[in-house]
């Protein structure tokens, strides 16, 4: 089954000329786009050669090169602009073997829609096909989360570094909640059913006996729940937000509920204070992330 080419597209808040360079442009080009960690142009022999390049992408210690080569741009009648490339690498380590695509430019009223559709072979037959149906959905979305950070780029000015650091930041902190609510739900209330966490519960309500060990149990799952929700809930804000609120009464409550076990060490009071910090870190550098998800990943079907 032939796999179906990866298309992107969005609508940026500038003029055809502004998006040209920016993605033209190597040295613009190879900050915003996840694919790639540098692109370098090679001279031309005259100017209506295509333009070839070589370029790298880099994943830890993994270093994957490549060449390209612009085939062909073009402005027709109308002002859009349309950059055809082909591309491939000879290192068995990339799955991708050789393709082609394009770029195209349409200027609207508002600015310019980016768009851009391409497809590859893959090496090694049937096991590289069966690796292209985790990578071609990945190679997607880089494309997509690219597009919405040279968007970002251009209409707010926020430079891709800073924009993919928080997006990082994002993911690392999105991580810690998960981890922290799962192991508060999973560890001390539902498989240890400690002691402190049912006489806290008893204490702040009327629970008593095996009724508070319940209790206790329901609240962990609820934690458990809420820890999920940091991974599958999309927008990480709206969890900032009620963490903000949430942190400050579960203090409160665990205070009220056993006075001195704010002389514990390691107690509520100051993990609770350090998540409530975090959290609000975590909601400032959410503000505004790149996402994937506001490019259109369908191309529209002319009924013609």
């Amino acid at each position: 089954m032939k796999s179906k080419p990866i298309y992107v597209e969005l609508p940026i808040q500038a003029p055809v000329e502004k998006v040209w360079e920016m993605s033209q442009n190597p040295k613009l080009h190879e900050q915003w786009d996840l694919r790639f960690s540098s692109i370098n142009y090679l001279p031309k022999e005259s100017e209506d050669d295509p333009q070839s390049f070589l370029y790298e992408t880099k994943f830890g210690v993994i270093k994957v090169a490549g060449w390209g080569k612009s085939v062909g741009t073009h402005n027709n009648k109308h002002g859009s602009k349309t950059s055809s490339l082909h591309f491939g690498t000879d290192q068995k380590i990339s799955p991708i073997h050789e393709g082609r695509g394009y770029w195209k430019y349409i200027p609207t009223n508002g600015g310019t829609t980016f768009l851009t559709q391409y497809d590859y072979s893959v090496r090694f037959g049937l096991i590289g096909r069966l690796i292209d149906l985790w990578f071609r959905p990945l190679m997607g979305w880089a494309t997509a989360l690219s597009f919405d950070v040279l968007k970002q780029w251009i209409e707010t000015g926020e430079s891709p570094k800073s924009q993919y650091l928080r997006l990082s930041t994002s993911y690392f902190i999105t991580l810690l909640f998960f981890f922290v609510w799962l192991y508060q739900g999973l560890v001390p209330k539902i498989i240890a059913k400690h002691s402190e966490e049912i006489y806290m519960l008893s204490m702040l309500s009327s629970l008593k006996g095996e009724a508070a060990v319940t209790g206790v149990g329901i609240v962990g799952v609820l934690e458990v729940l809420f820890g999920l929700m940091w991974l599958l809930y999309r927008e990480k804000r709206h969890l900032h937000a009620l963490q903000i609120v949430v942190f400050p009464v579960l203090t409160i409550s665990s205070l009220i509920a056993v006075p001195s076990i704010s002389l514990h060490p390691f107690n509520p009071v100051t993990f609770n204070a350090s998540l409530w910090v975090l959290t609000i870190i975590g909601f400032i550098v959410t503000k505004g992330l790149p996402k994937a998800a506001r490019c259109k990943r369908t191309r529209k079907v002319d009924s013609k």
